[in-house]
């Protein structure tokens, strides 16, 4: 699994620890189709969007977001305008999220069987080569939408699933990482304000449930294998941003408190828990910075 230690937050390894490098500013290209371009929700709340602004706010350098990605696009759609793009220099960060309207339009799975390893394969290239730079989402359940539920939702379901252990596999074939989102997109009946306003597309909120995902499932694995924190204080960096609740400042000595700063300039001291955690739930949404040590970082409840 170390692949996720480098494909998203570029990290440094060491004998003693792996830790974030924000040294390389970040070019972003996401693939896909109306889940990547975000039908019916704002370009700020796009998942892409959301989750280039969740690493500015951990010290990152945003220097390029591009989207190739169009509604209805289908698997054949989306290597012809990969092959029409001009050149480029390498994406430090590649997405990729196609899938559903081979199911919807009803095109046999084989086609997607073998158009999916192409597509990985473009992804890869777009990276400079480098898998470890190269990620892909599962394709949501849209049987848990309004649209969905009125049309056949168990038969949607059953073809999502095919089509999800098509990727899952070829995915694992070519050692890439691989975020599983379906399970949040079938919150949607459930869960109404994760569906946008047509009734189909998830909504901005749902984006930003699948963006935790990313970084948490990327925290856990990154802070649980340090065995001592390469910093001269002892202290990495919180985790996960943005919040919207709990946040965890891993550390080598117990914190009894810190200090945290809002854009207003207020500052106020928060208890740590035992196990490292701060509770910053109640507090307005909006950035904050937290002292750690000699240092400032910067944090986002939302």
């Amino acid at each position: 699994m170390k692949y996720l230690f480098h494909f998203l937050f570029l990290i440094s390894v060491t004998s003693q620890a792996q830790y974030l490098n924000p040294a390389e500013p970040v070019r972003f290209l996401a693939l896909g189709d109306s889940y990547t371009i975000g039908q019916s929700v704002l370009p700020a709340l796009r998942w892409p969007r959301q989750l280039l602004d969740s690493l500015v706010v951990r010290g990152f350098t945003e220097e390029t977001l591009n989207i190739i990605a169009t509604t209805g696009w289908r698997t054949d759609n989306l290597l012809n305008a990969i092959a029409q793009q001009p050149s480029t220099q390498p994406y430090t960060l590649v997405s990729l999220l196609i899938g559903v309207n081979n199911q919807y339009q009803n095109r046999p799975i084989s086609q997607y069987y073998a158009e999916f390893p192409r597509l990985l394969d473009s992804a890869i290239h777009l990276a400079g080569g480098n898998p470890d730079r190269v990620f892909v989402l599962s394709i949501p359940d849209y049987a848990f939408t309004p649209f969905g539920q009125n049309a056949n939702p168990s038969q949607i379901t059953s073809g999502i699933n095919q089509y999800n252990e098509i990727n899952r596999s070829i995915t694992a074939q070519k050692g890439i990482a691989y975020f599983d989102i379906t399970g949040i997109s079938r919150q949607g009946i459930a869960e109404p304000s994760y569906v946008a306003s047509d009734g189909l597309h998830p909504s901005g909120l749902q984006y930003n449930r699948w963006v935790s995902k990313i970084l948490d499932t990327v925290d856990s694995l990154l802070f649980t294998s340090v065995f001592a924190p390469d910093k001269k204080d002892g202290i990495l960096n919180p985790f996960p941003v943005p919040t919207s609740g709990w946040i965890t400042i891993p550390s080598v000595e117990k914190l009894a408190e810190v200090e945290l700063t809002g854009a207003d300039g207020k500052s106020f001291r928060l208890p740590v828990q035992a196990d490292g955690r701060i509770w910053i739930g109640d507090r307005p949404k909006g950035v904050y910075t937290i002292q750690l040590g000699k240092r400032r970082v910067r944090l986002q409840n939302q």
